[in-house]
């Protein structure tokens, strides 16, 4: 049998180019195999297209309560960005693995894959779980495929562990986050007579107001979480695409937004409030607003058992706090009822970016702490 140390496999792992757009089966038939071949059961939910899967693997017993571990296969685009080697070649030195994903989240993924294979030589009185998923980077959605089948795989878990890279501190909770596609209508017509029309922009620029508007309320009276750099929810205008030309008012511009909310916090009801803004104008005929994703904050509550344990197994400097990035964290919560947990190795601060990397003494420290959480299922 292969017995790759966490390194190892982390290089096979970043030479799959997983980026959202592509499949990500090479990945999950080789996590797979190598899982198999230790004797772990191993099961793959796909697609509508066949063209992903999710992954769930399980080793212990089936009745009882054990551990979770999560963490998503897809990476973020590398194209304009100034790689110094290539992206999808892990290269070691100075003791860091640079590679795209390799601390967004493939580590963990490495190291939760030889934990599983340690698991299964052991006599486990409660399972180790596994399971990975597709899409993540473009707003949770691939994990969504399989959330329902979980509970038919396995009973809720005692605690769900997500890897994301937090330097192996432990996080309680994230924001949630909700996407808006605005379309502003408006009517077409020549510049010289602009009065005459409704111009698509201005109405974008009404509700671009009315966002303003309420992240200052929100910002000065809303909830509030210190535990967050930004301690409040935030509202945010990414894109705005309108107008043909400078002599023509334009009849359409699109207002793609987004709300972060602190768990605490009603997405909905955020939201409303920019539309009562509108509202109150003369715009709000104009603006036809979808919502194209959401996925829920995360809220733990730091003095649970489940915490105690990931403390106990780590390092006496380990902190518990929260990041200032979403996951799938929230979503496992609503699904399994189950407390959810953030830690894993590497540095939000470097994924997402060229010459992303991971220290391998990251990875080392992975291994351990998921070497003590297998000998608290024993």
């Amino acid at each position: 049998m292969p017995d790759n140390s966490s390194a190892d496999l982390l290089k096979t792992l970043v030479s799959f180019d997983t980026t959202s757009y592509k499949s990500n089966l090479e990945l999950i038939t080789y996590v797979k195999h190598y899982l198999e071949q230790h004797g772990v059961a191993v099961t793959l939910k796909f697609n509508a297209e066949n063209s992903k899967a999710n992954l769930f693997a399980s080793i212990g017993p089936t009745d009882r309560q054990g551990i979770l571990l999560s963490g998503h296969t897809d990476v973020v685009p590398v194209q304009g960005q100034a790689w110094s080697t290539d992206p999808f070649v892990a290269v070691e030195k100075n003791n860091r693995i640079f590679g795209r994903g390799t601390a967004d989240m493939k580590g963990f993924i490495a190291c939760a894959m030889v934990a599983m294979a340690r698991a299964a030589d052991r006599t486990l009185n409660r399972p180790l779980h596994l399971c990975l998923s597709y899409d993540e980077e473009i707003g949770c959605i691939g994990v969504r495929d399989i959330l329902d089948q979980l509970s038919s795989y396995m009973v809720s878990p005692l605690v769900c562990i997500v890897g994301e890279p937090t330097l192996m501190q432990i996080a309680t909770g994230h924001k949630g986050k909700a996407v808006f596609k605005a379309l502003c209508c408006g009517q077409e017509g020549h510049s010289a007579l602009a009065p005459q029309f409704t111009n698509a922009i201005h109405v974008a620029v009404a509700l671009a107001q009315a966002i303003a508007e309420v992240q200052y309320q929100v910002s000065r009276s809303g909830v509030s979480d210190s535990d967050y750099d930004i301690p409040y929810s935030t509202l945010h205008i990414g894109k705005i695409q309108g107008g043909k030309a400078l002599n023509i008012v334009p009849n359409e511009c699109i207002v793609d937004y987004e709300i972060r909310n602190i768990a605490q916090d009603d997405v909905g009801k955020i939201h409303e409030a920019v539309v009562q803004r509108l509202e109150s104008g003369t715009y709000a005929q104009w603006v036809h607003i979808e919502q194209i994703n959401q996925y829920p904050g995360l809220l733990t509550a730091p003095s649970i058992d489940a915490v105690k344990l990931l403390t106990s197994l780590l390092p006496e400097a380990t902190g518990v706090g929260k990041i200032s990035f979403g996951t799938e964290g929230g979503l496992f919560t609503q699904t399994l009822q189950c407390p959810v947990l953030v830690c894993g190795p590497g540095s939000i601060t470097v994924a997402h970016k060229p010459d992303e990397f991971i220290d391998v003494d990251q990875m080392h420290q992975c291994d351990a702490f998921l070497a003590r959480l297998i000998q608290t299922l024993l």
